[in-house]
C-alpha cells in the first residue's frame, strides 16, 4: 500500500484529526478494569487472571511498536492504521467469542496477543506523518495525538459501563459488549485510514524548517548509539514512576486517609480516577507544546527532577494534607502523559525524522517493561507491609522511596544525552514524497 501523498492545498491540520481517531480508540485499553468485576463473576477469576489481558495487551504492544516500526516506515500511515484497525477489531471479535463460549482464553488471545499487535501498531502508526508534517512544532504535533490515547479511557470507561448495565454482566452480556466495541472501533478507525495523509514536499509549511533538516540516523544505526539506551533509561524510570500511581490509585488514596478523620469514600476514589486520567491527558498535549519552547532535555528535566520532588512530599506529607496529595498525584500524572508524548519529539532533535517512527517503536520496549514494573513494586512492598501488620500510608512509604530512586536514575541518564556522533549519521534521504509528481506522470 503506497502512502497516500496529499494534493496540492492539503491542510497540515486535519492529519492529527486522523491521528486522533486512531489513539482515542486504542486508548479504551486503560478502561480495561471496567470489565475485570465482570469477568471475575461470571468466569470464577482471580484478580491476577482478569488482568492478565490487558497485561499482555501493554506487552504486545512494546513488541509490535519495537518489531513493526521498520514496516510503518516503509509502507505508510495509511498501511500501518488499517493494520491497527483490523488487529484492534479482531481482537474485540476473538474475545466477544470467548466470553460467549466461556472460553477465557479466547479473551486472553484476542485482546491481549492480537489487540495488542493493533495496540503497539497503531500507537506508533501517526508518529512519522506527523513530525513531517510538523517539522517546526513536532512536540505539539505528537502530544496532540498521544493526548488522545491518555483520552480514550475518559470516553470508553463509561461507554462500556452503560453497555454492561444494558446487556447484563454475565457472560452473554459481555460478549456483546465486546462485539460492539470492535464494530464500532473499525468504523471510528477508518475514518483516521481515509483522512491521512503524507506531505508532498519535505517543506510542508512555508519558513518551516525542512523535515530533513540536520543529521538523520537510521534506526538500525540508532540503537547502537548511547543516546538512545539513554533515553530508553529515560522513558522507563518516567513510566515506572507513573503507573506505580496510576494502577492502584483508588486503593491508594482511600488506605492514605483510612485512619484519619476525613476517609475516602468509594465514589470519591472514583472521582479521583478520573482527575488523574484528566491530568494525564492534559500533561501530553500541554507538557509536549511546553518542550517545543524550551527544549526536550529541559523538560525532561522538569519530568523526573519534580517528579521526585512530588513523591517525596507525598511520602513525608501526604497522610496530614488530603489537598497536597491530590495534586502531587496529578502533577506526577500529568508527567507521566507529558513524557509518552514528548519522547518523539526528542528523539526527532537526537535522530532526525527519517525513521522516527522505527526508532519510536524500539524505544517503547522501555513501555514494556515499566507497565511490568511499576505494579509489581507498588502491589508487591504494600502486599508485604500489609502481612507486617503495617496499614494506612505506611503501606506505600518504601515504594515511593524507590520511585524517587528510579526518577533520579531517569534524571542522571537525561543529563548524559548529548548529539549523536557524526560516523552514525547517514547521507540526507530525500523523503518518498519528493519524487511525486514524476511518479505520478510516470503512470499517467
Amino acid at each position: 500500500m503506497s502512502p497516500p501523498v496529499a494534493p496540492a492545498g492539503w491542510s497540515r491540520w486535519l492529519v492529527p484529526p486522523a491521528a486522533l481517531s486512531v489513539h482515542l480508540s486504542i486508548g479504551q485499553a486503560y478502561a480495561w478494569s471496567v470489565f475485570k468485576p465482570p469477568l471475575e463473576s461470571s468466569l470464577g477469576l482471580s484478580g491476577t487472571q482478569s488482568a492478565l489481558p490487558f497485561q499482555l495487551a501493554i506487552v504486545m504492544l512494546g513488541l509490535s511498536a519495537a518489531f513493526g516500526g521498520t514496516f510503518v516506515e516503509r509502507n505508510g500511515p495509511r498501511w500501518a492504521m488499517t493494520v491497527a484497525l483490523v488487529c484492534f477489531s479482531s481482537g474485540f471479535l476473538i474475545s466477544a467469542l470467548g466470553a460467549a463460549t466461556e472460553q477465557y482464553w479466547l479473551i486472553v488471545l484476542g485482546y491481549g496477543f492480537v489487540g495488542g499487535i493493533g495496540l503497539g501498531i497503531g500507537y506508533i502508526s501517526p508518529v512519522s506523518t506527523l513530525i513531517k508534517w510538523f517539522p517546526d512544532r513536532p512536540g505539539m504535533a505528537t502530544g496532540i495525538a498521544i493526548m488522545g490515547f491518555g483520552g480514550g479511557a475518559l470516553i470508553a470507561s463509561p461507554w462500556s459501563t452503560q453497555m454492561l448495565e444494558s446487556f447484563g454482566s454475565d457472560s452473554s452480556g459481555i460478549a456483546q459488549a465486546f462485539l460492539v466495541h470492535g464494530l464500532v472501533y473499525a468504523v471510528f478507525m477508518s475514518l483516521g485510514v481515509l483522512l491521512v495523509r503524507v506531505p508532498r514536499t519535505e517543506k510542508p509549511v512555508e519558513g518551516a524548517p525542512s523535515a530533513l533538516q540536520g543529521p538523520q540516523v537510521s534506526a538500525r544505526n540508532a540503537v547502537r548509539t548511547p543516546q538512545f539506551w539513554c533515553l530508553w533509561v529515560v522513558l522507563c524510570m518516567n513510566v515506572t514512576a507513573g503507573i506505580g500511581i496510576l494502577e492502584k490509585a483508588a486503593p491508594m488514596i482511600t488506605d492514605f486517609f483510612a485512619d484519619t478523620s476525613t476517609p475516602v469514600s468509594v465514589s470519591a476514589a472514583a472521582g479521583f480516577v478520573a482527575l488523574l486520567s484528566a491530568a494525564n491527558m492534559a500533561g501530553r498535549i500541554g507538557w509536549s507544546s511546553t518542550s517545543d519552547l524550551i527544549g526536550r532535555k529541559n523538560i525532561y528535566r522538569v519530568y523526573l527532577g519534580a517528579g521526585a520532588v512530588m513523591y517525596a512530599l507525598i511520602a513525608l506529607f501526604g497522610d496530614s494534607s488530603k489537598p497536597l496529595f491530590i495534586l502531587c498525584a496529578l502533577v506526577i500524572l500529568s508527567f507521566y502523559g507529558g513524557g509518552f508524548a514528548t519522547i518523539p519529539a526528542y528523539l526527532k532533535d537526537l535522530f532526525g525524522s527519517y525513521q522516527v517512527g522505527a526508532i519510536h517503536g524500539r524505544l517503547l520496549t522501555a513501555w514494556s517493561l515499566a507497565g511490568v514494573l511499576g505494579p509489581l513494586i507498588v502491589n508487591w512492598i504494600a502486599d508485604r507491609q500489609e502481612d507486617a501488620g503495617k496499614h494506612g500510608s505506611a503501606l506505600y512509604g518504601l515504594s515511593f522511596i524507590i520511585m524517587i530512586g528510579l526518577l533520579v536514575v531517569g534524571f542522571v541518564a537525561n543529563e548524559l544525552v548529548r548529539p549523536v556522533d557524526a560516523r552514525h549519521h547517514i547521507p540526507a534521504p530525500r523523503e518518498e514524497t519528493v519524487d511525486v509528481e514524476r511518479q505520478q506522470s510516470e503512470s499517467a
